[in-house]
């Protein structure tokens, strides 16, 4: 993707000249986590809520105006309310920072939020500031998020998948085409344990449906991880057992039986987080061609790609990310009430990652991130849909126009996976029987 930085006083996009780095400049550290917080906020201000009435009256006075920690100073007693960044002190003390400074959170009176909130996040809080120059908080919110079609109408000029940009007249265009397709569909799997026995009986009776029912999907996008355990910086042994799966898939896939398949559909192979090399930075790269070079040599259409990837289709996004972001997520958690309970939760981790705009609102003392590549991270403007590829239960939903789902581990008690239908913008939860016939 091509590297875009924010201006806030332009108010606009930038393409980076430079080639980003893995080892990145230390300038980039800081300008990365500036491009998050300013283009959160630049839709924060967009927002009816905090844009004042363009007409003087009564009514300017009541949208919502945002302070920086700058000037709280000397103002004990007043309420504010801030946009920044949660973070910890040195001292261990919760904080709220954003370009100017920071304010230390008094959160013992705040009352239930909704949302997960976790080190990293970009919040808005409101608050009374004291004396012993704390922001005594009384509510805490994600910033609110933007609709894919009111981003596209304010940056359709803007490249951001380095695929040419589109108008949204053009889009427009191309989903009238789209519509005119017999019935696209892409099957979604993810932890595909290549070597469990269960998982290729698994996709023999998935590729058998599909030749059964004269029903082959446009695009076959399988996720990690591809082992029931990770092989790390493993043995000899152990990297040419995972070669192995590989190559087994290989033969399998090119078999006369499912040649059909082979030669119309597209195979996306998306590293999980113990595929290799099992770093826990993001965002991870390809599965290395030293594992893959059969399966890439045979299959005419296969693509290993990064984690998270993007797929563009006509007019759509599509992002995949391979994450346990769930757990993750709770096991990060500051402390601020929620609202509900763990019924929600999926709600909820939608929520917060499409208003956080990013995939990984996470501090990088938790979550390590590569500086220069951050822009692969990014929710804004939002998909079309989004696969949260996690071990977790499986789940669908739409958040402001983004359809967000989950396919479950494709092995349990039933053979499950998802199907994304374009022309519907909706998935579809599919399973199969265990049987062995």
């Amino acid at each position: 993707m091509p590297w875009w930085t924010f201006n806030s006083e332009r108010k606009a996009f930038e393409k980076n000249p430079n080639k980003p780095s893995i080892g990145g400049l230390p300038t980039s550290r800081a300008q990365f986590l500036r491009d998050r917080y300013n283009i959160i906020k630049q839709v924060v201000l967009r927002n009816e809520h905090f844009s004042p009435p363009a007409v003087p009256g009564k009514d300017r006075d009541s949208y919502l105006k945002l302070t920086t920690t700058k000037n709280l100073l000397g103002r004990a007693g007043e309420p504010f309310m801030l946009f920044g960044m949660l973070a910890h002190s040195p001292d261990g003390k919760l904080v709220l920072e954003d370009l100017e400074g920071r304010v230390e959170l008094d959160i013992r009176t705040t009352g239930p939020c909704e949302g997960l909130f976790t080190e990293g996040s970009m919040v808005l809080c409101e608050g009374i500031y004291t004396d012993e120059e704390t922001l005594c908080v009384e509510a805490i919110g994600h910033p609110p998020s933007e609709k894919r079609e009111i981003a596209r109408s304010i940056f359709g000029h803007v490249d951001f998948l380095g695929k040419g940009a589109t108008t949204l007249v053009e889009e427009a265009r191309l989903e009238t085409r789209l519509q005119r397709l017999y019935r696209p569909s892409f099957v979604v799997i993810s932890d595909l344990w290549l070597d469990h026995p269960r998982t290729t009986l698994g996709l023999h009776k998935l590729l058998q449906t599909c030749l059964d029912q004269e029903w082959i999907p446009l695009l076959f996008v399988l996720c990690g991880n591809f082992t029931t355990r990770g092989i790390g910086q493993g043995s000899g042994d152990a990297l040419l057992r995972y070669t192995e799966y590989f190559d087994a898939l290989a033969d399998m896939l090119m078999a006369p039986e499912y040649r059909p398949i082979v030669e119309k559909s597209h195979f996306v192979f998306v590293p999980g987080p113990l595929d290799p090399w099992g770093s826990s930075t993001l965002p991870r790269p390809s599965i290395p061609e030293a594992f893959t070079a059969k399966i890439r040599a045979r299959l005419p259409r296969v693509h290993f790609t990064s984690n998270p990837c993007r797929i563009k289709f006509f007019s759509q996004e599509l992002v995949i990310y391979r994450e346990d972001m769930m757990s993750r997520m709770l096991r990060n958690l500051v402390g601020i009430k929620r609202t509900v309970g763990d019924a929600d939760l999926k709600k909820y981790l939608v929520q917060t990652l499409l208003d956080q705009a990013h995939l990984s609102p996470i501090s990088l003392n938790i979550q390590p991130t590569l500086w220069e590549f951050d822009q692969a991270l990014r929710l804004y403007p939002m998909p079309t849909a989004l696969v949260m590829a996690d071990k977790y239960e499986r789940y669908e939903l739409t958040y402001e126009g983004c359809h967000v789902f989950n396919p479950g581990s494709f092995l349990g008690s039933s053979y499950g996976f998802s199907m994304w239908l374009p022309q519907d913008k909706t998935s579809e939860p599919s399973e199969l029987d265990l049987d062995d016939d």
